[in-house]
């Protein structure tokens, strides 16, 4: 294996060496191998432009160098903040002819320096970057720089090595995405289906049928959160689970209807029928599938921990409070929150006895069972092999138990529920009749007709409104967020979940499906029954076909306080207050956000509030951003020259332009001083910032007061410049700003300090 050393050690004529050993060879000796260049630095070197060599990461790609997966060899690179020229991509044996590795992999040759006398530098010292610096080679336009062509001059204006640059960039993008890696990074069966097993298949057939029997009992519950009949909840619940095999890339995701899916669903549906809630599965898939494309799984990070956590906490008291009515047997028009506790208010006095003693049982009953799993069985391993073997099965019956108690609380309910039935008694609110047999596989509605009126495409997508871009976006949040809790520190592929979820909404779709997302709690239950790989959603998928096909008809006397309580059940470990204690213990400001999207999600719609949330929480970045951090200190140059030295902690942008003027201001006229503004930690700036500087420049020069700037990056300097400033002092290096404190000390005072020679 190839080793590289990056040596930043700042020498007198400011030389960056590149050192190999080589290793593994017949010399047992390391050779180091060393090409001095002359790098045209500043006294400092940035430390971020060195690789980190043990995790064999690069500081030009986001990920590791995959390179190394084909040679094994590891090569060093350095970028140059002044774009002139940086060390040369260097060739590895065993890659095809002309290739250039950071142009393969970083979509630009970056890192190929401008044409220098007398260096050419390659791996082992013996191959060049043929792409770049093949003398037979034409011009070619590089991301870095047009390199020249055989006589060693650059292009002239006519030529067409631009136009010739894109098409090549453009055929290159197009080679990577139809590639065999592309391929098995976007279809991820390709991978993990030829090393499928039938230890694999065995545990995935063990959890997918686990989660198929919690999903049954769920799906008809969220059909009755979202506003829709019951089989439309079943219907939400197979087709995913067999998409997401093939395109998903997290095994513990159990793709279907969701509480939250559920509860948005019902908001934006006015009571307008399943057409819209089937449109509105395929609108999000749409977004879902397009954000997947443009890579825009950033948009998540806006929503913070505090937003997601009052988000949810608020998203759960609403869900719970649309079930307590069917847990007391009423029947009143109304699902929001304020609505329902108004309508419960109103209709106690018609409160049904044995729904509410059978709802408050099942709650208690279902959260005893699921303690269950947590009861220690182990005992003395010294009482012998029979002994240790039973525990070990009482303790997967009663995990067994735990898992399944949604399914066996439903069974007991509608087996009490057909006895009274047979002798003509019905204490119970029943679901009623659930259409039996498969859904036809056809496309979502364009349009729907309710009443007398007939709503098309447009009509439905605007009656939807902001759901058909928020439902997919706490869907993707969601998703995701499982995605991390089982992915046991590995990458989760954001694009690559957007992707698959969008396929399995637009494909759910076809079967009159309501929008479908990752479930945390079915998650759970994956990951406890040890599912191997995501073809444990073929097992779930075919149990709930089975139960469509055959089970429907008991289906009837299913209690609805029997669903209520499996909601209220799993729906009230989503509240996350005790979240509020540790964010008051790092940040107490994150409380408020936290608190008003609470707030505004119970009292105004879910989007709604999440929305406000959002904003709250821009409004403290961008007041942050608005207000850095100016700290003013004197100091003393080696020459003597006593001065000021500001420090502004972040970018200068529109927000912050008029505070650092007027913050810097102040401090000259309360010691009329050299001001020198240190920028090493400015990494951007704005034109509204670079016509702040030129007045606070014009300021100074008017008070006589002289202004140096300090460690201000090119890119910034050449913002400052380009609204041509009097006069715009800027220094890279403390000797170079020692001089100019001295020569303006000097000015002001020509008879104290002698001209040096």
């Amino acid at each position: 294996m190839t080793k590289y050393k990056l040596n930043n050690t700042v020498r007198s004529a400011s030389e960056v060496t590149l050192t190999s050993y080589m290793t593994g060879s017949t010399d047992s000796r390391e050779r180091p191998y060393q090409i001095q260049m002359d790098t045209n630095q500043n006294d400092t070197v940035n430390s971020e432009l060195n690789r980190n060599l043990e995790a064999k990461t690069c500081h030009v790609c986001p990920h590791s160098c995959e390179f190394l997966q084909h040679s094994g060899k590891f090569a060093a690179s350095l970028v140059k903040e002044n774009d002139k020229f940086g060390l040369n991509e260097l060739k590895v044996e065993g890659l095809e002819a002309n290739v250039c590795l950071c142009e393969r992999y970083n979509g630009g040759c970056k890192l190929c320096p401008r044409p220098v006398a007398g260096i050419t530098l390659s791996l082992d010292g013996k191959e060049s970057c043929l792409a770049c610096h093949d003398p037979t080679a034409s011009p070619y336009n590089h991301s870095n720089g047009t390199y020249p062509s055989a006589n060693g001059g650059y292009p002239s204006k006519g030529d067409d090595s631009a136009a010739r640059g894109w098409r090549r960039n453009a055929a290159r993008r197009a080679r990577a995405c139809c590639s065999t890696k592309m391929l098995r990074r976007r279809v991820p069966i390709l991978s993990w289906l030829p090393k499928y097993s039938v230890r694999n298949g065995l545990s995935d057939a063990i959890a997918g049928i686990t989660v198929g029997l919690t999903v049954i009992p769920q799906a008809i519950a969220y059909a009755g959160v979202a506003g829709l009949p019951p089989q439309y909840g079943l219907y939400s619940s197979f087709m995913a689970c067999f998409v997401y095999t093939v395109f998903g890339s997290v095994k513990d995701s159990a793709i279907g209807p969701t509480a939250i899916a559920a509860i948005l669903t019902r908001e934006n549906l006015h009571g307008l029928g399943p057409e819209f809630a089937v449109l509105l599965a395929f609108l999000s898939g749409c977004v879902e599938l397009l954000m997947g494309i443009l890579q825009l799984g950033f948009l998540i990070d806006f929503i913070s921990g505090p937003v997601s956590v009052g988000f949810t906490s608020a998203a759960a008291i609403i869900i719970a409070t649309t079930q307590v009515k069917d847990i007391l047997g009423l029947s009143f028009p109304g699902g929001k929150f304020l609505q329902v506790w108004t309508g419960m208010y109103e209709h106690i006095g018609e409160t049904r006895l044995w729904d509410a003693v059978l709802g408050i049982s099942c709650i208690v009953l279902l959260l005893l069972l699921r303690k269950v799993k947590d009861i220690n069985v182990s005992g003395d391993e010294s009482e012998g092999a029979h002994p240790s073997r039973l525990r070990s099965f009482t303790a997967q019956a009663l995990w067994f138990l735990s898992t399944t108690r949604n399914i066996l609380v439903v069974l007991v309910c509608a087996a009490l529920a057909y006895y009274f039935d047979t002798r003509a008694q019905a204490p119970f609110v029943l679901t009623g009749d659930v259409k039996p047999g498969l859904p036809q596989l056809s496309p979502p509605p364009f349009s729907a007709t309710v009443g007398n009126h007939t709503y098309t495409f447009v009509e439905m997508a605007s009656t939807l409104g902001s759901a058909i871009f928020v439902v997919p976006l706490l869907s993707i949040l969601e998703n995701i967020a499982l995605a991390k809790v089982f992915s046991e520190g590995k990458y989760v592929d954001a694009t690559q979940e957007m992707l698959a979820l969008g396929v399995c909404n637009i494909a759910s779709s076809l079967v009159d499906s309501m929008p479908v997302s990752g479930a945390l709690s079915r998650g759970a239950v994956n990951h406890a029954s040890g599912v191997a790989s995501t073809a444990g959603g073929l097992y779930t998928g075919a149990l709930v076909l089975l139960s469509l096909q055959y089970f429907t008809p008991y289906f009837y006397y299913i209690p609805k306080a029997s669903l209520a309580a499996v909601i209220i059940a799993a729906v009230v470990f989503m509240m996350e207050l005790h979240v509020f204690k540790p964010i008051w213990r790092t940040k107490k400001l994150d409380i408020i956000p936290a608190v008003v999207t609470f707030g505004a999600c119970l009292l105004t719609r879910l989007e709604l509030g999440i929305v406000i949330g959002i904003a709250v929480n821009l409004m403290f970045l961008l007041y942050a951003s608005a207000r850095p951090s100016v700290k003013v200190t004197r100091a003393v140059s080696r020459d003597g020259v006593e001065h000021l030295v500001a420090t502004v902690d972040r970018a200068l942008a529109f927000p912050s332009a008029e505070f650092v003027r007027r913050a810097l201001r102040k401090a000259a006229e309360r010691a009329p001083l050299p001001l020198v503004l240190d920028a090493t930690h400015v990494q951007a700036a704005d034109f509204t910032a670079a016509k702040g500087i030129k007045s606070l420049i014009e300021d100074f020069h008017a008070r006589g007061q002289t202004i140096i700037f300090y460690n201000v990056k090119p890119s910034i300097a050449g913002v400052f410049r380009g609204v041509r400033p009097r006069e715009f002092l800027h220094v890279s290096n403390r000797a170079d700003l020692d001089r100019l404190l001295l020569q303006a000390e000097r000015d002001k005072h020509p008879a104290v300090l002698p001209v040096q020679t």
